[in-house]
């Protein structure tokens, strides 16, 4: 990594820090085909990122955050996460706050899907992409935007993976990643992570906070993102390939864990 590496007006330095020579409270910066570093970084700043075409993976603090499209996620000043995401296409906005109010909200990431009012907002403010003059209208527009966040958030833990710190579990995580297609069999992964069955439940449980069902559950519901994000599949065939036997099951799933039906995209 060199030091003149610039991303969204800021400077990346070695240790994976980003020093901030912009003088605005915040700025906007759009960028089409965002083009994923995949290495953890930090900046002094905090950060709004709306997701417009694709869908995105924040790492941040031993979870796994799914930012689909039409969804933000907020991530504090000073809070160290790392970008994936296998999509064709990603289509970002980025907001930098110098200043927050205060508010436990700002303290915390938070990931929830746009409304209508948020999403009009935020599509308005593309207009100041990447502009670093002042601006007043711009200065009170994404105050207005800032201050109204925490009215907007809802509750969305259902899109947070949670990865475990007990090394014994990183095998049975890797196992329900590898398979998600079939069903769990809770012997086999007792047996990888060396422990009973009721041990592994309870351990795992205690570990991420969900049992080893919802996890096995998460992730064909985001897998089955990935798919429809392609544009190649109908609704039917992504429920096959992560392991429904029905569509109504599939749907039924998916609602259950994003809160809405899904919808696949225009077959290309």
């Amino acid at each position: 990594m060199q030091n003149d590496i610039v991303k969204c007006g800021l400077k990346e330095q070695k240790d994976s820090r980003f020093v901030d020579t912009i003088g605005k409270e915040a700025y906007v910066w759009c960028e089409k085909d965002w083009k994923h570093d995949d290495h953890e970084h930090a900046h002094h700043r905090a950060q709004l990122t709306f997701v417009e075409e694709g869908y995105q993976y924040f790492h941040i603090d031993q979870k796994i955050y799914l930012v689909p499209q039409y969804h933000v996620i907020w991530v504090p000043s000073g809070k160290a996460h790392r970008i994936t995401s296998e999509a064709k296409t990603v289509n970002l906005m980025v907001f930098l706050f110098k200043n927050v109010f205060n508010d436990d909200f700002y303290k915390d990431v938070h990931v929830f899907a746009v409304p209508p009012v948020l999403k009009e907002m935020l599509l308005y403010a593309s207009k100041w992409n990447q502009l670093t003059e002042e601006d007043e209208e711009q200065d009170l527009f994404f105050k207005a935007i800032l201050k109204s966040l925490p009215n907007f958030c809802r509750e969305s833990s259902y899109l947070e993976i949670p990865v475990p710190s007990d090394a014994r579990l990183i095998p049975v995580c890797t196992s329900i990643n590898t398979n998600f297609k079939y069903s769990l069999n809770a012997d086999e992964l007792a047996e990888k992570a060396q422990m009973s069955v009721r041990s592994l439940q309870r351990i795992f449980k205690s570990e991420t906070g969900i049992t080893l069902q919802k996890y096995h559950q998460l992730v064909r519901i985001l897998k089955s993102i990935e798919l429809i994000d392609i544009g190649q599949f109908t609704l039917s065939q992504i429920a096959y390939k992560v392991g429904y036997q029905s569509l109504s099951a599939f749907t039924s799933s998916y609602d259950s864990i994003m809160k809405s039906k899904p919808k696949v995209k225009k077959l290309s």
